[in-house]
C-alpha cells in the first residue's frame, strides 16, 4: 500500500492512505541504513486488520525542514505580528531566503493588525513585498483561499499568534496558546508535535515557534537567489560573482540608486551576506588554530 505520514509519536508513524489512517512502525533497517521516516513522507507500508503496520520504502523527498522535521511542502505561511511583538523586517526575510532555498513558496500572514493605531506603515511595507512577488495577507479571508489544495506549513516566531490563527482556522484543534512574558518579551512555546490536519481542501500543519532561526544558506551564490528581486537584478551585472557590494556596473546598486529597489531588503542582504563572511572567517582561524 501507499500513503503519506500524516503524524510522527513516540516511535509510531500515522499513515494516510485511502481515507483511512494506519498505525505503523519503520522496520529495523531503516535505522541501519541511517534513513528515518518523517511527516510528509509519501512511504509504502504493509497493514493488516486490527494489527499494526509497518512502512516498507519512503519515496524521494522534494524538499524538507530540519526545525521541525517535515518534507513535502507545498508552501509555508509565516506568520508576523503587527504588535507585541513588533513588525521585524529582518526576521521575516530570515523565513524567507530560507523558504526560497529550500524551494517552499512563502505566504506572509500579518496578525494582530487590531493593535495598529495606523495600518500605513505596514501597507507601505506590504506593497514592496507584494511587488517582490509574494502573497502577503492581513486577513483570514484572504488566507483560506490559498490554502486548498496544498501542503502547508504554518511558522512564526512565538509570541506571533500562531496557535491562535490555526484555532481560528480549525476550531476543532484545539491547540494550546500563550501569552508574552513581560520579562523577556518573548511567547511561551507551547506547540510540541507535528502533524498534518485536513482543513480547507488542503493539509497543514502546526509547527513550533521559534525565538531565533538559522538558516541554511553559507555562500554568495545561495543568498542571491533567495532574494528573488536580486537574481532577477543580477543577470544584467558585469561580474557572475557580484556581491552587489563594491563591484563596478552591478545592476542591483543601479536599481537601489534608481529607487527600484527597497532599500531596507538590500539593508537585509547585507547583514546575511557579513554573517555568512565572518563565519568564514572563524572558521579558517578554527583550522588554522588546529
Amino acid at each position: 500500500m501507499q500513503g503519506k505520514i500524516i503524524k510522527s509519536l513516540a516511535g509510531f508513524y500515522y499513515v494516510e492512505s485511502g481515507g483511512q489512517v494506519y498505525q505503523t512502525r519503520a522496520r529495523g533497517n531503516f535505522r541501519k541504513s541511517g534513513q528515518t521516516p518523517y511527516v510528509g513522507d509519501l512511504v509504502d507500508f504493509s497493514a493488516e486488520d486490527n494489527s499494526e503496520g509497518y512502512i516498507l520504502a519512503i519515496h524521494d523527498r522534494k524538499n524538507s525542514l530540519v526545525r521541525p522535521p517535515i518534507v513535502n511542502i507545498d508552501q509555508a505561511v509565516v506568520i508576523m505580528s503587527a504588535k507585541e511583538p513588533d513588525f521585524n523586517s529582518n526576521l521575516l526575510d530570515r523565513f524567507l531566503i530560507l523558504l526560497e532555498h529550500k524551494t517552499i513558496h512563502p505566504v506572509v500572514y500579518l496578525s494582530k493588525m487590531d493593535l495598529l493605531d495606523s495600518a500605513d506603515e505596514i501597507e507601505m511595507i506590504a506593497r514592496h513585498y507584494r511587488a517582490i512577488g509574494y502573497d502577503f495577507v492581513t486577513n483570514l479571508d484572504t488566507l483560506l483561499p490559498l490554502l486548498a489544495e496544498k501542503t502547508t506549513v504554518f511558522m512564526g516566531q512565538t509570541g506571533v499568534g500562531k496557535s491562535t490563527l490555526l484555532n481560528r482556522i480549525a476550531p476543532e484543534l484545539a491547540l494550546e496558546t500563550g501569552g508574552i512574558s513581560d520579562s523577556l518579551g518573548r511567547g511561551r512555546h507551547t506547540t510540541r508535535a507535528v502533524s498534518f490536519y485536513n482543513v480547507h481542501g488542503g493539509k497543514i500543519a502546526d509547527t513550533p515557534g521559534f525565538s531565533s532561526l538559522d538558516y541554511e544558506i553559507d555562500n554568495v551564490e545561495d543568498l542571491n537567489e533567495a532574494f528573488p528581486e536580486l537574481r532577477r537584478l543580477s543577470h544584467a551585472c558585469k561580474f557572475r560573482s557580484c556581491t552587489h557590494t563594491h563591484e563596478p556596473k552591478c545592476a542591483v546598486k543601479a536599481a537601489l540608486d534608481s529607487g527600484d529597489l527597497w532599500r531596507a531588503r538590500y539593508d537585509n542582504y547585507l547583514q546575511f551576506l557579513s554573517e555568512i563572511e565572518n563565519c568564514r572567517e572563524t572558521y579558517k582561524k578554527v583550522i588554522k588554530r588546529k
